[in-house]
């Protein structure tokens, strides 16, 4: 709802009782806590199967790493022949993972870099056609924890490459030697001519190390006669914009298809509410009977304890401040269309200090072109872009990372990346909490011992509740009604969230 006091309702459900992980298959080990809504949960870590850490990635600092570029080349080289690489693809598809535009583009201007064209009500960007073959940049990669070759790589004696011949270099390499030589005796040439020119350094010949952008690889041009035009589209999922709505079909039906593929669904149980993310529609008459009334009940209540006035207690729109990016913020699809078909969706939250990746499906036609991996370098490139309009929106934040699943493990590649401690809140470099994750399956990423979350609950009768269509704190509450009160429930809900969160968020209490 609209106004800078209101307040978000909630009904907590207690984790108590295990239920099946679907990381490990263990049909009673998942445990975690949960308020309905827009569902979220929280899981109880030192008790679950399987932990789930939040992880962001600095996508300012992100430099792709070897397994990234040949993702990038894989995806321009279906781009440039049509040739879908054999297999499956080799990551797992984010689960926890935009653009749209009137304009049709040209094979001709598939092979510019970016082109921006501004539509009613979107404002968003077409991003045009993916990166060619990255191999002739002629720059380093950036070591990720996959990188590090343990001893028993080591060539054993009398096995592997002759130790009496000098070791493999790379060309570019011994190019770049060969080319300072040169430029070293021209310059000694001159000097016994009687010139006084100084050697130039490797930086003044363009030698010095600079790493290639992400940015650089996805917007390369491909080769003229391309197949494929690959097209990257936003479309504001809540509230819907038309383009939303206009492709909103094709989208399920990717969905739908990705869901039976890939997760085994039967062909009933994948609906459109899991397309749109939110269970709601204006069209639905019960729904709108509801809203009404609850965007009654928020002005009665903004009126009368807050003192804002009736035109300022309308229902909201997207939230589109200032100093943030210029589609705003809230959730979008970023769908990927190859000519006049849709080929995956993104879906992710536009924040003030992050994008949120959500979730990712996809036609599992194109399941070996890695499209968990490849959308996430787009978002991380769509991440730095807003940073320029919205200089705090800095982080991309991946959802979890659970070290225990091999198949999500990919996600530590997005380096500098964080994991969030599960007892002090406090962000702590990936490569920190690795090793302790080696070690034991829960574990305090903050090496402080005497660190604590500030946050935590300190009086539960100050967590705030919504009874009988009345705001107040739980302690009146307690007061007001006869029989029990919940206590314990109330207790363990306020506890994780915290003090502040549970005097700014409303428990229903029927």
């Amino acid at each position: 709802m609209a106004g800078g006091n209101s307040y978000t309702i909630v009904e907590y459900f207690g984790g108590d009782d295990g239920y099946r992980c679907g990381y490990c298959k263990n049909e009673k080990g998942n445990f975690s806590h949960g308020q309905s809504g827009k569902y979220v949960y929280k899981p109880t870590m030192m008790k679950t199967c399987c932990p789930q850490h939040p992880i962001r990635c600095h996508a300012l600092n992100f430099q792709p790493a070897k397994s990234h570029k040949k993702i990038l080349k894989k995806m321009s080289k279906f781009l440039s022949k049509g040739e879908l690489p054999k297999g499956g693809g080799d990551d797992e598809p984010m689960d926890s993972l935009c653009e749209e535009t009137g304009l049709r583009r040209s094979a001709k201007a598939c092979h510019s870099q970016v082109e921006v064209a501004a539509v009613p009500e979107t404002k968003e960007e077409v991003v045009a056609c993916p990166p060619a073959d990255s191999e002739t940049s002629g720059q380093d990669d950036p070591p990720t924890v996959q990188d590090v070759v343990s001893p028993a790589a080591t060539p054993k004696p009398g096995m592997g490459a002759d130790p009496a011949r000098p070791p493999c270099r790379k060309a570019k390499d011994l190019r770049k030697e060969r080319r300072l030589r040169k430029e070293q005796m021209k310059c000694n040439a001159g000097e016994d001519a009687g010139s006084a020119a100084t050697p130039p350094t490797p930086a003044a010949l363009g030698l010095a190390h600079q790493p290639k952008p992400l940015e650089a690889f996805i917007h390369e041009s491909l080769p003229d006669g391309a197949l494929h035009c690959l097209e990257v589209r936003l479309v504001r999922s809540s509230p819907p914009c038309p383009q939303f709505k206009a492709s909103f079909d094709a989208s399920y039906q990717v969905y739908k298809l990705y869901q039976m593929a890939i997760h085994k669904d039967p062909p009933d149980k994948p609906s459109e509410s899991q397309v749109r993310l939110v269970p709601v529609s204006f069209e639905d008459p019960q729904f709108v009977a509801s809203f009404e009334q609850s965007v009654a009940l928020y002005a009665r209540y903004q009126t009368a304890v807050h003192g804002d006035a009736a035109h300022e207690c309308d229902e909201s729109e997207a939230e589109s401040p200032s100093d943030g990016p210029e589609m705003g913020y809230g959730s979008f699809h970023q769908q990927y269309w190859l000519g006049g078909r849709m080929v995956a969706v993104g879906v992710v939250d536009i924040l003030p200090t992050c994008v949120s990746s959500v979730y990712l499906y996809y036609h599992p036609e194109f399941a070996s072109l890695s499209l968990g991996s490849y959308s996430a370098l787009r978002e991380i490139a769509f991440t730095r872009q807003l940073q320029k309009q919205s200089p705090k929106l800095a982080y991309y934040y991946l959802g979890f990372y659970i070290h225990s699943c091999p198949k999500m493990r990919y996600k530590g590649q997005y380096l500098p990346s964080d994991l969030l401690c599960p007892e002090t809140f406090a962000w702590v470099p990936i490569e920190r909490c690795i090793a302790r994750l080696e070690n034991a399956r829960y574990a305090r990423f903050n090496q402080d011992p005497d660190a604590g979350d500030a946050r935590t609950l300190k009086d539960v009768t100050r967590a705030m509740v919504l009874y009988k269509r009345t705001v107040m704190p739980y302690g009146a509450y307690c007061r007001k009604r006869k029989g029990p009160c919940d206590r314990e429930q109330v207790e363990q809900y306020a506890t994780l969230l915290g003090q502040t969160s549970a005097e700014s968020i409303l428990l229903y209490r029927a």
